[in-house]
């Protein structure tokens, strides 16, 4: 399958114009061989072409939105795994530090400093977002510090 030199867009083969931009594509060894090889496990034209979508994974809740606009995208997909699995963790972590401050703050006010000092564990969160956000931008697909290894989308 070939790309578009201007958009980037998929091109079935035999196809003299890119469908979405109307230019002339041209064909030849190199730019096939290049498109269909993969870099890493990953095509360099879908790294390309879904690197933002990849990027936008690690931003909460908008996740979601590579989740179900880059399907397709193997490179996308990897990165919006590790950001789904990132968010699943940060807000289990929020739910639990909540619980736990509560309970502490009805014991003795006193406590509260305690708990308070475990609250700073968020930062870890914000860290591997920017470390996806990194990896992604750079067209690497690397995992995530102990949260990569769990895999909720296929």
């Amino acid at each position: 399958m070939a790309f578009c030199g201007k958009c980037g867009q998929k091109i079935e083969e035999g196809i003299k114009f890119c469908p979405a931009c109307g230019a002339p594509v041209e064909v030849n060894a190199t730019q096939s061989a290049q498109s269909q090889q993969p870099a890493g496990g990953y095509n360099q034209a879908d790294i390309e072409q879904n690197k933002v979508m990849a990027v936008l994974a690690y931003f909460g809740i908008l996740v979601l939105i590579p989740i179900f606009a880059a399907k397709e995208s193997k490179f996308a997909r990897f990165h919006s795994n590790q950001g789904l699995v990132l968010c699943i963790a940060a807000v289990l972590y929020g739910v639990a530090y909540s619980i736990l401050s509560a309970v502490v703050l009805a014991i003795s006010w006193r406590l509260y400093f305690v708990v308070s000092l475990l609250g700073l564990v968020s930062i870890v969160f914000a860290v591997l977002a920017v470390i996806g956000i990194i990896n992604a931008a750079n067209g690497k697909a690397k995992e995530l510090p102990v949260i990569g290894k769990f895999k909720i989308l296929k």
